[in-house]
């Protein structure tokens, strides 16, 4: 099953669950082993296979024993500036996010309020 936007949170996190418990299953760990060495208890791994939520931390831990830590990366990347980006900004990067201003859009400059 392909994850995207169509599908439920209930679904996403039951084939979540399915994929973890493959990848444990890959690995010649039990339940049990997998909660041992993830340092979570034995029913979060249980829920966690069934579909249930859980804390990220959990996940986390768990990811690492798996060896899937690394897949977060390709998931979340690093966001950086693209290279026209790059280029305009003579590579300065950008610190802060600022308004957007239309084009044709004739803002004045603030002023002091000063009687004429």
């Amino acid at each position: 099953m392909i994850i995207d936007n169509n599908l439920t949170d209930e679904t996403v996190l039951a084939e979540i669950g399915e994929r973890i418990s493959q990848r444990r299953i890959e690995l010649e760990l039990t339940q049990a082993e997998l909660a041992r060495q993830s340092g979570v208890a034995k029913r979060t791994v249980e829920r966690i296979e069934s579909g249930a939520s859980a804390q990220i931390i959990s996940m986390i831990r768990i990811f690492r024993v798996l060896d899937l830590l690394q897949d977060l990366e390709r998931m979340l990347p690093e966001a950086g500036p693209g290279p026209m980006a790059l280029l305009k900004s003579k590579g300065k990067l950008r610190k802060r996010a600022s308004k957007s201003v239309k084009p044709g859009s004739s803002k004045k400059p603030w002023t002091w309020n000063e009687a004429s």
